[in-house]
């Protein structure tokens, strides 16, 4: 099983695939944070058919792709911003620090440290809450 850690941001999402039995970084790829972007990365992630996703801060900046990957039936981890950074500091020596090794970081997360958790997929009341909101956001008031 490929652990697939995710590096979300506000535009952008980093990709890399790790081997958890070796921590081999198998590939990397940066998409934009668009519905384009997801159908990429999926197309890119068929290269490992068991796989699962280890998505940072999935409730914060990685919300709407770690949902996107439920509706597709992937295993979605979240894996908390405090937890890569330990292991980026641990396995670095907390000096370097770029989008794909935060991604492997939270790859190594969710098969090695059990800091990570499954994600729950939305309710009706929180999809309602954000439709009223992208409805109020159109509107203007």
């Amino acid at each position: 099983m490929i652990v697939i850690g995710i590096d979300p941001h506000k535009s952008t999402h980093t990709a890399t695939a790790v081997d958890p039995a070796t921590n081999t970084d198998l590939g990397s790829i940066r998409i934009d944070a668009t519905l384009t972007g997801y159908k990429t990365l999926i197309a890119w992630a068929k290269s490992w058919p068991q796989r699962q996703w280890a998505v940072e801060n999935a409730y914060g900046l990685g919300h709407h792709l770690a949902q996107w990957l439920l509706v597709l039936g992937e295993v979605t981890l979240d894996v908390p911003t405090t937890a890569t950074a330990r292991v980026r500091e641990l396995s670095r020596g907390g000096r370097r620090k770029n989008d794909r090794i935060d991604a492997a970081a939270a790859a190594c997360v969710a098969a090695a440290q059990g800091d990570a958790r499954p994600v729950d997929p939305e309710g009706p009341t929180d999809i309602l809450s954000l439709l009223d909101e992208r409805r109020t956001n159109l509107s203007g008031s």
